[in-house]
């Protein structure tokens, strides 16, 4: 449905049995779960969709073996059972990662320590991923980490994924089952009835129009920016905005296979290095963000040292410096907040799900744990909507795709991508390609077909939707990936009917994001 038929058919409903107000991965597991369920629902965005911190994560679905140095069990427990049925049932859009955990001689954390907590996540996982390695063996699996004092290293698995892709597969499948989504449609207030909250009044970022939703339940899953919508019912803030900023680095300037987690030399903090999309993701800092949300976040120049001297510490051999960055980027965690002027790290990232005058707050969450997370919400729901009640927390998270012929032509690597991210929409994609379109773009995984069908078919609104989330190009390829924008131009032309005027307009705006907030804070203008 484009988005002018969405936007029409919103307008024409009389009610809907659910209105979900955010449009990242919190948001989409809503909708689809109440969808799948077969209640009548809308989800509205404010921006596009996984723009906030769903697009701006660590890219890791995992079970957080750090929560269990704070003794946080169940929430361990749940991650890793979820990040388990993401494995299963999103298979190549989350993958599995192997992360390895050096162990040096007199460090803080020693073999028995570490060896503890991941035997306490075997246990959870139900099946044994950890290993010893000795310390040859280890530099073996990290060229260039530094063997002083190396005694050896564990390893174990997990996964990872691109975020923003599961965001657009779960509202997909949402839509498949009859949901209504619109991005840049932001809620002005809510509306209320004796009975509490009943809907919500909604402006069109693009129209300017404004219109009224009237919902059974409303739930608000926006994230960092819960205390906002909250703040219609006079409500106090709940959340500790936590900004966790990440450089990507060329494969060639750090090679890994694996992951590889390393402990700060400053003050032992867990950061990560990682391969994702033929790159190296490095993270993550966890600082107060003391910046307001409506500005999008980007890294300090006190994040880029902390996180370069990480390296620099861990591979001195490979002299690693900000000028061998491609790109960074911040999200800002909805960590709900002890209340205590406790170190930000040391905050615990359970998941919050109120209920307030008829309102359904869901915040706080993990990427891995969004389908358990929506499903507990939308249990508060069912008395108000009987639909709900026939929520099944064991169906697969997508429906399994039937063979597609018309990939069958393709490179067994390009044909298990395109599945991946797109599901049953993978023929189409392919299917509206030119035949120059299917080769990889500047050394990337990324093809120029994906680009063509976020366009037609994906509801992209402004150019860093196209090169920020619907592909990741801005982030894989060096200055937001300038050097693709004159072709480019001619696709928006045809696909999306911007006139000169539009695209230069849309190019400034861009590039100046880019440099705000996803370069190297040297290097800005």
């Amino acid at each position: 449905m484009k988005r002018a038929e969405t936007l029409a058919a919103l307008r024409a409903a009389d009610a809907f049995d659910v209105l979900v107000i955010g449009g990242g991965i919190a948001g989409a597991g809503i909708a689809l779960e109440a969808a799948r369920a077969g209640a009548k629902v809308a989800l509205v965005e404010a921006r596009d969709f996984a723009s906030g911190t769903s697009s701006r994560s660590s890219k890791l679905v995992h079970g957080g073996l750090r929560y269990l140095a704070q003794a946080q069990f169940g929430l361990t427990r749940e991650s890793v059972r979820e990040r388990d049925a993401l494995l299963r049932d999103a298979a190549g859009l989350v993958q599995p990662l192997r992360f390895l955990l050096p162990v040096r001689r007199g460090g803080r954390n020693g073999r028995a320590k570490l060896g503890v907590g991941l035997f306490l996540y075997d246990q959870f996982a139900g099946r044994r991923t950890r290993r010893w390695h000795a310390a040859d063996e280890l530099l073996g699996a990290a060229p260039g980490l530094d063997p002083q004092g190396l005694d050896g290293g564990w390893s174990y698995l997990d996964a990872q994924t691109d975020d923003a892709r599961l965001v657009l597969r779960v509202l997909t499948e949402a839509r498949r089952l009859s949901a209504l989504t619109l991005n840049h449609a932001k809620v002005e207030g809510l509306t209320r009835n004796p009975l509490g909250v009943d809907g919500a009044r909604v402006r069109d970022q693009i129209s300017g129009s404004a219109f009224t939703l009237k919902a059974r339940v409303v739930v608000n899953a926006t994230g960092v920016w819960a205390d906002q919508v909250r703040a219609n019912l006079d409500r106090a803030p709940l959340l500790r905005p936590l900004r966790g900023s990440h450089l990507l680095l060329p494969a060639w300037r750090l090679p890994l296979a694996q992951a590889i987690g390393l402990f700060h030399p400053d003050d032992g903090r867990p950061v990560f290095a990682l391969p994702w999309e033929g790159r190296t993701l490095v993270g993550t800092t966890d600082l107060d963000h003391d910046a307001g949300l409506d500005q999008e976040p980007g890294i300090s120049a006190g994040e880029l040292d902390y996180l370069l001297r990480a390296l620099q510490a861990a591979f001195p051999a490979f002299g690693l410096s900000a000028a061998d960055v491609l790109s960074t980027w911040s999200g800002v965690r909805p960590v709900v907040s002890s209340g205590r002027a406790v170190d930000p790290s040391k905050e615990a990232r359970e998941h919050l799900i109120t209920l307030e005058d008829g309102l359904i707050t869901v915040t706080g969450g993990k990427l891995t744990t969004f389908r358990s997370t929506a499903l507990q919400a939308l249990r508060l729901a069912q008395s108000r909507v009987p639909a709900l009640r026939q929520l099944d927390g064991t169906a697969p998270v997508f429906t399994p795709i039937e063979h597609q012929s018309r990939l069958r032509t393709l490179a067994p690597e390009l044909r298990a991508r395109l599945t991946a991210r797109y599901g049953s929409d993978a023929a189409a994609v392919v299917g509206g390609a030119a035949p120059d379109e299917l080769a990889p773009l500047c050394g990337t995984p990324t093809v120029f077909a994906e680009l063509r069908w976020a366009c037609r078919a994906e509801g992209v609104e402004q150019l860093d939707d196209l090169l920020l989330r619907r592909t990741r190009l801005g982030l894989l390829l060096r200055d937001g990936a300038a050097q693709l924008l004159p072709r480019i131009q001619p696709l928006a032309s045809q696909e999306l009917g911007w006139d000169d005027a539009r695209w230069q307009a849309e190019c400034a705006r861009y590039r100046e994001l880019i440099a705000r907030c996803y370069g190297v804070p040297g290097a800005r203008p």
